[in-house]
């Protein structure tokens, strides 16, 4: 129950009203805070988003690199510029040897799904992994037990060479027979050998009937080593005594003769494991060497050169083979640059030799230039003497053979260092990378000028003014926007060429739209606020109005798309590269990651560097927008986060 209040004792007269500065004179006071302008609330409110903050230090650096390393980086990108001894370089910043971006590619085995093995395979005779150079690798392990692979390497040894019928039906009886043709006599103590397998069920066959047997060229005498069988044991053979048997004295033009039964379609084989001839003749004995074997990988490596047949090479008409060749994996670390950088064995003149005497670079005795060479400066492009050519008459030194580094030959002044390494053209990545991104920008910059300033003042227009004129601009973007974009680029390449002015030009064509649409709506949005009202009624002009009152407030969001734009056409440019439609006689981003795609697996940081660069320019400038979008916001003008 509400309570009843005594009012009586309130007591409301005359004096109970006056005035507090009756008589005191009223001014303006002093604002106590400090005004600020549009720009620097902007300013103070985009510099309170750490986000946008780091967006913008990011930006600013990608900017500022793209500007400065094409003009200082001693490496030329220029198109045709590049070295191909130079190619694919590991990314180089520390000394080789520190185990971490020093320019040195590890190589490992690896077991595929198939259980097969993947790797380098060691080359015993040039005592180092296969194709590699020897003094560029450290760290070498090779396997202590073999592995065993069915076909022929140049690094493979031993095994048994399969030698098989082919499946074609219209080929007799496969035969293999060794190239020199060689004598045998009744008296000249001749012996063959050869050593077989048993295994059955290589190379989806299974072995098969066969022959040995000797044939004369000249006078086509046969005489029969082993007839048709399948058994296959180890056989020796004394040729002499074969002669003798079969009333021969002597074949003059002789050649041994394996012949595997056809079968028709199936592929049948004989395994040899080695094969052996001799004779008491020494002369005769090494010319016999040739056509043996011991290993039976080598003996199937053995190839025709050009024209020259070498003598113990042995031909078919059948399909030779290996099964069972032994190769040996190994893993090491291997130094790029030693390789493309390293020594080269140079001769120079005694001349040239004492000019660098001369210059300080180093110093020597002439009478013993080896053991007193000694180098006094960096610059000195001799590092080793290897060896010196006297004159045979005056005994006075002609020549010196030493060791040059290589990259003097190239024109660096000491051996150069790519921190991100080198494309398949021998460019610098890091010098290639900001130069395609300057380009790029370039690009991205004059596009989102031009589609900012044209679709403004379009959405502008269209959305002020409204009714006929707004459905007049509105179905002819339609109609221009019901193109393809790819179409119009397309056609505007072929026509006019794959230049930076033809992609400005085809990409401004539709790329202005999206902006104008953004205005288009802002327009609609604020055109009919009270502010805009007010203003009209105390007669602004449409000018005015325009500038001063709805694009403000509608400039957040418009500029944030536009900046957004910019990678947005970069995108553009790389997806068009990948189509081969790419920049041509420039060097642009898309370009260089389209290219370098084919590396991802086995030089993966030729895009994995791109790459990043590219998700930083897209989150940068995300966050850059982002930060701007809300810094000029005029709504938000005098607010604290």
């Amino acid at each position: 129950m509400a309570q009843s209040v005594d009012v009586s004792k309130y007591e409301i007269n005359e004096d109970s009203f006056r005035f507090v500065n009756s008589g005191k004179r009223i001014t303006d006071t002093q604002l106590k805070t400090k005004g600020s302008s549009f720009g620097k609330d902007a300013f103070r409110r985009f510099c309170k988003n750490k986000a946008s903050i780091a967006g913008a230090i990011v930006l600013g650096i990608l900017l500022l690199l793209s500007a400065i390393v094409p003009m200082v980086s001693p490496f030329s990108v220029e198109p045709g510029a590049g070295n191909i001894s130079e190619h694919f370089l590991q990314p180089k910043l520390f000394e080789a040897g520190t185990g971490f971006w020093d320019g040195t590619k590890e190589y490992k085995k690896s077991v595929n799904r198939d259980g097969s093995i993947s790797g380098v395979v060691y080359d015993f005779e040039n005592e180092c992994p296969a194709g590699f150079y020897k003094p560029a690798v450290s760290k070498l392990v090779v396997d202590s037990e073999p592995t065993y692979i069915n076909k022929a390497t140049p690094t493979g040894k031993g095994g048994y060479m399969t030698f098989q019928t082919d499946n074609n039906d219209s080929q007799d009886n496969a035969v293999l027979y060794n190239y020199y043709q060689f004598p045998v006599t009744a008296d000249g103590e001749y012996t063959f050998a050869y050593t077989m397998h048993t295994q059955d069920g290589v190379n989806e066959g299974s072995l098969g009937k066969f022959c040995v047997y000797l044939l004369d060229e000249e006078t086509s005498e046969k005489i029969v080593l082993q007839d048709w069988t399948t058994s296959y044991n180890n056989a020796s053979f004394d040729l002499s005594a074969k002669l003798t048997e079969n009333g021969f004295t002597a074949l003059n033009a002789c050649r041994i003769y394996f012949e595997v039964e056809k079968v028709p379609n199936q592929s049948k084989y004989i395994l040899l494991e080695n094969l052996t001839l001799s004779c008491a003749d020494e002369t005769a004995n090494a010319n016999l060497a040739a056509i043996s074997f011991t290993d039976a990988t080598e003996m199937v490596n053995r190839a025709k050169v050009g024209t020259e047949i070498p003598a113990g090479y042995w031909q078919s008409n059948g399909v030779k083979g290996v099964y069972n060749s032994k190769i040996y994996y190994c893993e090491f670390v291997f130094d790029t640059y030693e390789e493309v950088y390293g020594r080269s064995e140079e001769v120079y003149a005694i001349s040239d030799f004492r000019k660098l005497k001369e210059q300080g670079l180093c110093d020597f005795d002439e009478k013993n230039i080896i053991e007193t060479f000694t180098v006094l400066s960096d610059e000195c492009p001799i590092k080793e003497v290897l060896d010196v050519t006297k004159n045979h008459k005056t005994g006075k030194v002609q020549s010196v053979k030493v060791n040059v580094p290589k990259y003097y030959k190239m024109g660096y002044d000491k051996m150069p260092r790519h921190i991100l390494g080198t494309d398949e053209n021998g460019y610098d990545l890091f010098t290639l990378m900001f130069t395609s991104l300057r380009t790029s920008l370039l690009l991205g910059l004059c596009t989102a000028a031009f589609c900012f300033c044209f679709g403004l003042v379009w959405g502008s227009i269209s959305g002020y003014f409204g009714g006929g004129v707004d459905l007049a601009m509105e179905r002819f973007c339609e109609i221009l926007g019901g193109v393809p974009w790819l179409v119009v680029m397309t056609l505007a390449i072929l026509h006019f060429g794959s230049n930076f002015l033809t992609f400005v030009m085809a990409l401004c064509l539709t790329g202005w739209m999206g902006t104008a649409a953004r205005t288009r709506t802002q327009f609609y949005r604020f055109k009919g606020s009270e502010y805009v009202l007010a203003s009209r009624t105390l007669g602004a002009r449409d000018m005015r109005l325009i500038f001063r009152h709805i694009l403000p407030n509608s400039l957040g969001t418009i500029v944030t798309s536009s900046v957004l734009m910019i990678v947005s056409t970069i995108y553009s440019e790389a997806t068009l590269a990948y189509l081969n439609l790419g920049l041509q006689g420039t060097q642009a981003f898309g370009v260089m990651m389209a290219a370098n795609q084919q590396y991802i697996q086995s030089y993966s940081f030729l895009v994995v560097f791109p790459a990043v660069v590219m998700a930083l320019l897209m989150i940068s400038f995300n966050l850059f927008g982002n930060g701007l979008r809300d810094a000029l916001n005029p709504t938000l003008r005098g607010a604290e986060d």
